[in-house]
């Protein structure tokens, strides 16, 4: 198996855009630069809400204690200038920057941090990511106004990852209690380089550059002249019309253009094409190990050879995404490759597992069946990452080996209730995110996206262990360790490493992305002359 060098993929992450105009095109700037989002959230508060999709304009609008350099994989000063860490794990210390004030014009102190994590670990918040996202945290002390201490009841490894996302942002507690839980979200105030103008649900979000804003690191400084002063996203669900908003000028960033609109981008003079792969868990198929008959191990690696993965990511992906090696994707810390030959292409040696384990085709109708049953397959899939596409390949691929399959295209809620009640055999995933603890509720014995239903002792034991090191390379050989077993007992069949295509106006020069792949970095952003 092969263990990557992830710094150097997370450096792919840094991808900086600086173009020049070409021809004689107008030299007129757009008023404002308008990005385009791809779904509306139903909520955009940091520390209640889950989406990647509201990180796109908050990353700007919240600073974080650390920060994760997407040039070098290293967690840098944010609004902590430094931190030490206990030899046992269990307590961080924070020495915090002075000078800095919230778009309000409130202080930002220890006393606002203190506020911020207690605000997410408080049941009445209702958090739905940032409260999992601080592992055992019990106490948060501030010994002076600018030094906290924060103290765990066990070691959590994954803890300065967590609060270098914006998740975790210092919100102003003078604005948060003004406004409330419900109607926070609509006056957002932070420390970043852009402030919260205006949000009008399912319209548009506006920011305006906060021009106080010098102490980001230095890959959110500012440089050069026609620094964008104000951003506005809107949204653009609808596939089909992200390209043609692009090509007209109604938006000068698209996020997630189709992989059919890709290459005519990329061929025009006025727009480019900015491909972002995104670090985390690939497009994958989970497979249920308890439900028949895919608590048969050959049943599950018969699923996965008979279908022609490369195949399936060139037709529905285009040749901007690469078939993915492994439950993590090759741009995240501690991914293993080499799965590929463990499981080739090969629906004849499908069709030999299938037969030794006594499914045959009794009758030739084309459907397997064993002891009086059928060979049925229960496979649901939802909507979005062009999974009806990659549905109907799949299905092909197992019909062609014998399997019926009875496929169902959902609702994520309902998904969500089928996977937890382990009503399919198989049900699609993905999920972003920078450090591989993301495996743990995975694969974890009652894990909450536990859907492969494994029930592992060594898996639960390796991710408790590498949750409370303290030493990265014990974690990073626990995980690999992890992905090694997954895979050997057929849990999942990886498909797709995601990548986020940018469609962007030449207009715009600077344009980069934080190490978790989706949210820009916009204080980089100016408009060329």
């Amino acid at each position: 198996m092969k263990h990557r060098n992830w710094s150097s993929w997370l450096f792919l992450l840094a991808v900086v855009i600086s173009v020049t105009l070409v021809g004689c095109q107008s030299k007129a700037q757009p008023a404002s630069l308008v990005y385009g989002l791809t779904l509306i959230p139903s909520g955009i508060d940091p520390h209640i809400h889950a989406s990647s999709e509201l990180g796109i304009p908050l990353r700007s609008v919240y600073d974080t204690l650390v920060y994760l350099d997407p040039d070098t994989g290293v967690f840098v000063p944010g609004l902590a200038t430094e931190w030490t860490v206990s030899e046992d794990g269990r307590r961080y210390t924070f020495k915090l920057r002075t000078g800095v004030r919230f778009h309000d014009g409130s202080r930002f102190d220890a006393q606002a941090v203190k506020f911020n994590l207690e605000r997410v670990l408080n049941p009445e918040t209702g958090s739905q990511k940032a409260r999992y996202m601080v592992g055992s945290l019990r106490q948060i002390e501030v010994p002076d106004e600018l030094t906290v201490v924060l103290d765990l009841a066990e070691p959590y490894a994954p803890l300065l990852d967590s609060l270098s996302q914006v998740y975790l942002g210092m919100a102003s507690p003078t604005a948060v209690q003004k406004w409330g839980n419900a109607d926070y979200q609509f006056h957002q105030v932070g420390t970043g380089p852009y402030r919260l103008a205006e949000y009008v649900p399912g319209d548009h979000l506006t920011l305006t550059r906060y021009t106080d804003y010098d102490w980001g690191p230095s890959f959110l400084r500012a440089e050069g002249r026609n620094q964008v002063g104000e951003v506005v996203f809107r949204f653009y669900q609808d596939p089909a019309t992200r390209a043609v908003a692009l090509e007209s000028g109604q938006a000068h960033v698209m996020g997630e253009i189709p992989p059919q609109d890709a290459a005519r981008i990329e061929g025009r003079s006025d727009l480019a094409l900015l491909p972002v792969p995104i670090p985390g868990q690939p497009l994958q198929l989970f497979i249920n190990s308890t439900r028949p008959p895919t608590d048969e191990l050959a049943v599950r690696r018969a699923l996965i050879q008979a279908v022609d993965r490369a195949a399936v990511v060139q037709t529905v992906f285009g040749s901007w995404s690469p078939v993915a090696d492994g439950p993590l994707t090759a741009v995240t810390m501690a991914h293993l490759g080499g799965f590929g030959d463990m499981y080739p292409y090969r629906p004849s040696v499908a069709a030999a597992l299938l037969d030794q384990a006594g499914w045959v085709d009794p009758d030739g109708d084309g459907v397997r069946a064993r002891d009086g049953r059928t060979l049925n397959i229960s496979f649901y899939y939802m909507s979005w990452g062009m999974m009806p596409e990659v549905a109907q390949m799949v299905e092909n691929a197992w019909r062609a080996v014998g399997f019926q399959v009875e496929s169902q295209l959902v609702a994520y809620p309902a998904a969500l209730e089928a996977a937890r009640n382990g009503d399919h055999n198989v049900i699609p995933f993905n999920l972003s995110g920078t450090d591989p603890s993301m495996l743990d509720s995975f694969y974890t014995s009652g894990g909450g996206f536990n859907w492969s239903k494994v029930s592992d002792p060594d898996l639960d034991a390796w991710f408790q262990a590498a949750s409370v090191s303290t030493q990265l390379a014990e974690r990073i050989t626990l995980y690999q360790r992890a992905q090694q077993r997954i895979m050997e007992q057929a849990l999942v069949m990886p498909v797709r490493d995601y990548v986020n295509l940018n469609g962007v106006s030449r207009q715009m020069a600077g344009l980069r992305y934080d190490a978790q792949g989706w949210f820009p970095l916009l204080a980089t952003l100016s408009v060329q002359e």
